[in-house]
C-alpha cells in the first residue's frame, strides 16, 4: 500500500523542508543575475543601489549582442530541423527495423548525452581544424547536431513505441501506401514526440556553451560565447541582462513544451 502524504506525520515537514531548499538552490541564482540586471551600478554589485533598465537598452543598441542572439537562434534552428528529421529516421529505424547490433546502435546514438562536452569538443575542435570548419555555421550545426540528437531519438522513439502499428497497417489495408500511412497517420500521432524531440535540440543548441567556444571564431559567436568572452574582459551588467534574457527565453519554450503536451494529452 502506497504512503499518503498526509499519513507520514512529521516526515512530511522534512519532505516539505528537502523540496523548498532544492527549489531555492535552483532559483536563487538566477533570481540573483535577473535583479543584477536592473541595477543602476556600471559593476556587479548585489543589492543593486537602485533600479534602472539602462543595460537592456545598452544590449538591445550593441549590435554585436544583437548579432550573437541572431546567430544562437539560426543555429538553433538549423539543429532542430536536421536533429529531428535525422532523429525521426534512426527512430523508425531502431523501432521497426529487426537487425543484428541494434541495441548497441542505440547506444551508440546514445553516447554523446554521457561524455563529457569538453571532450567531445576538443575532437570535434582538433577534427574540424582539419577540414576547416571551425569558425563557420557549418561546423557549428554539426556540433550542437551530436549533442541534440540523442534528445530527438530518445523522444522520437519512446512516441513510436507507445503507438499501435495495427493502426498505420489498418491505413494501408484500406488503400493508402506505405509512405502516405505513415505521414498521414503515424506522424500526427507521434506529434507530441516529434515536438518534445524539437524543443529540446532547439534549447540543446540555444544553450551550449562549451561547443560553442571550441567552434566560435572573432566574427562568429553565439550568445552563450559573446557572455563568457564579456566576462573575461568586463564585468558589465549588460551581462547579467544577457544572461537574463537567455534564461527567460528557455523558459518560455519550456512553458510552450508543457501546454502543448498538456494538449495533447488532453
Amino acid at each position: 500500500m502506497l504512503l499518503h502524504f498526509e499519513r507520514l506525520g512529521s516526515w512530511k515537514w522534512v519532505l516539505v523542508g528537502i523540496t523548498a531548499l532544492t527549489t531555492a538552490f535552483l532559483l536563487l541564482p538566477i533570481l540573483f543575475i535577473a535583479a543584477l540586471s536592473f541595477g543602476s551600478s556600471q559593476w556587479l554589485i548585489f543589492p543593486p543601489p537602485s533600479w534602472t533598465l539602462r543595460w537592456y537598452r545598452e544590449f538591445f543598441a550593441d549590435p554585436r549582442w544583437i548579432e550573437a542572439a541572431w546567430t544562437s537562434f539560426k543555429i538553433a534552428a538549423l539543429v532542430t530541423v536536421f536533429s529531428v528529421g535525422i532523429g525521426l529516421c534512426a527512430s523508425f529505424a531502431l523501432v521497426r527495423g529487426r537487425f543484428k547490433g541494434r541495441e548497441a546502435l542505440k547506444a551508440l546514438f546514445l553516447t554523446p548525452m554521457i561524455l563529457p562536452v569538453v571532450v567531445l569538443a576538443v575532437a570535434l575542435y582538433a577534427f574540424f581544424l582539419r577540414l576547416g570548419l571551425n569558425g563557420t555555421v557549418t561546423g557549428f550545426v554539426i556540433a550542437h547536431l551530436v549533442v541534440a540528437l540523442p534528445f530527438s531519438i530518445l523522444a522520437i522513439t519512446n512516441a513510436l513505441e507507445g503507438f499501435d502499428k495495427s493502426i498505420e497497417d489498418a491505413a494501408v489495408l484500406c488503400g493508402a501506401s506505405p509512405l502516405e500511412a505513415k505521414f498521414r497517420v503515424t506522424l500526427p500521432a507521434i506529434g507530441h514526440g516529434l515536438f518534445s524531440a524539437a524543443i529540446f535540440s532547439f534549447l540543446t543548441s540555444w544553450d551550449e556553451v562549451v561547443l560553442a567556444i571550441f567552434m566560435a571564431s572573432p566574427t562568429l559567436q553565439t550568445l552563450p560565447v559573446r557572455i563568457w568572452t564579456t566576462l573575461r574582459q568586463d564585468l558589465t551588467p549588460v551581462i547579467a541582462s544577457a544572461s537574463t534574457l537567455l534564461v527567460l527565453f528557455t523558459i518560455l519554450l519550456m512553458m510552450l513544451v508543457a501546454l502543448v503536451r498538456k494538449g495533447f494529452k488532453s
